[in-house]
């Protein structure tokens, strides 16, 4: 069966061909096929106007367009909604790293009074009155929810195509982005290996607060596609962004002052928009 499901699922050049799940939840097609229902439902939210894919987009690599999200009666959130593109090798989740498992993560939104707003015995009530739903209780929302995360992959990049031997699929300004990305940009020291994220937290120097240890390595796949840049939401495009790094004013040990030249930063940029690459999601054949 697993092996039937990873082939169904042609995972994308360059990630792990094996996609990571839990004892008590491998990957399932009725499963994911729940989940991808239940992903789309905006009666998950109390107002019914509301689905988890009203934040993760899937026209825009899984987020949206607004600094913050928002919720149930246009309420703002404290941060941006997260692209949750290759969350199946994540080992935190939430910009805070606070939740330590997808099972667990996907249902704190559903809940949460300022994004979804519908308290989870509610939302399970609400769902058992629908045929396509009951019976269902709060394990295989999680469980079901979590799998088709787990199928949202990106991958298949000029960036991987490159790594794969194709010395063409990067320009030569782009080639000069990587080695500045390797090098004196030193941004592989957060982003790096297939997802190019360490998954750790870091002081970025954005907007930080006390009571925060850090803000959680996003992963750059698709990251020409998710403006604005942040966590929240306080950079309009990438030339904002690499110019906050160009200055290294943060705590963290890893970001100092880089020193780019206007050239570099346009090389970095351009490679950056090589890791813009093919989406798949659920059982996309």
């Amino acid at each position: 069966m697993m092996w039937l499901l990873l082939f169904a699922l042609k995972v994308p050049l360059g990630l792990d061909t094996h996609i990571p799940t839990p004892p008590d939840n491998p990957l399932r097609d009725d499963t994911i096929r729940l989940g991808r229902k239940l992903f789309f439902d905006k009666r998950l939210s109390r107002d019914n106007s509301l689905s988890c894919a009203t934040c993760h987009d899937p026209n825009r690599a899984f987020t949206d367009q607004n600094p913050q999200a928002i919720g149930v009666n246009h309420q703002t959130g404290t941060r941006r909604s997260p692209r949750i593109l290759n969350r199946a090798w994540g080992t935190k989740f939430f910009w805070d790293g606070r939740s330590p498992s997808l099972e667990d993560q996907v249902l704190q939104p559903i809940a949460n009074p300022i994004e979804m707003a519908l308290p989870l015995n509610e939302a399970l009530e609400k769902l058992n009155q629908i045929d396509d739903y009951k019976p269902i209780d709060a394990p295989k929302l999680a469980k079901a929810l979590a799998s088709y995360v787990r199928t949202i992959l990106a991958g298949n990049s000029p960036y991987d195509q490159y790594l794969a031997g194709n010395q063409s699929a990067l320009t030569p300004q782009q080639q000069k982005g990587l080695q500045l990305f390797r090098g004196k940009a030193n941004c592989i020291s957060c982003h790096l290996g297939p997802n190019l994220t360490d998954e750790e937290l870091h002081q970025t120097g954005v907007h930080p607060k006390p009571q925060e240890k850090g803000i959680k390595t996003p992963s750059l796949r698709q990251i020409a596609q998710a403006a604005p840049y942040f966590h929240d939401g306080s950079a309009k495009d990438l030339n904002e962004v690499i110019n906050h790094y160009n200055k290294g004013e943060a705590e963290d040990p890893e970001i100092r002052p880089l020193h780019l030249t206007e050239p570099e930063k346009q090389s970095l940029i351009e490679f950056l928009k090589s890791l813009t690459g093919e989406i798949r999601e659920g059982l996309q054949p």
